[in-house]
């Protein structure tokens, strides 16, 4: 129990307060923000569980649209770790293919170590586009 808590425990005990003060001030403490001490380690953030990509529009055609998609991150690290078992001829074709279509990624040089490194970049990733009709963002939570 902290400091402030045992105070007004005791200020009640002594009947210096009524209960009633008593709770609204141990309310008050609970809104406030904790301060931590200087010795405390800084708590690490959450580590992500899902890239959510959301798309709301305005169709003049068929109404309002909304498009909620949201992609564990850990089918991201499986996907990697099944390219190793992708024979090395196929992931060549594959990456002609990917190449031919503007998308140079090499499919040989992805290692699980990679991923999350990506995954950790995109823990910072946050991408919103408003326009008139319709809003896009992407983000991991």
């Amino acid at each position: 129990m902290n400091e402030q808590r045992r105070q007004i425990l005791e200020m009640l005990a002594e009947g210096r307060i009524t209960a009633g003060e008593a709770e609204r001030l141990i309310d008050a403490l609970g809104r406030e923000q904790p301060v931590s001490s200087p010795g405390a380690a800084p708590r690490p953030k959450p580590r992500p569980k899902y890239l959510r990509v959301v798309v709301s529009s305005e169709d003049d055609f068929d109404g309002p649209g909304r498009i909620n998609v949201r992609v564990p991150l850990q089918l991201l690290r499986a996907g990697v770790r099944l390219t190793s078992l992708v024979p090395p001829q196929a992931l060549a074709k594959v990456n002609e293919e990917l190449h031919r279509s503007g998308v140079p990624v090499d499919l040989t040089q992805l290692k699980p170590q990679h991923i999350e490194e990506l995954i950790e970049q995109l823990d910072d990733l946050t991408v919103d586009v408003d326009q008139p009709d319709a809003k896009v963002q992407v983000f991991c939570e």
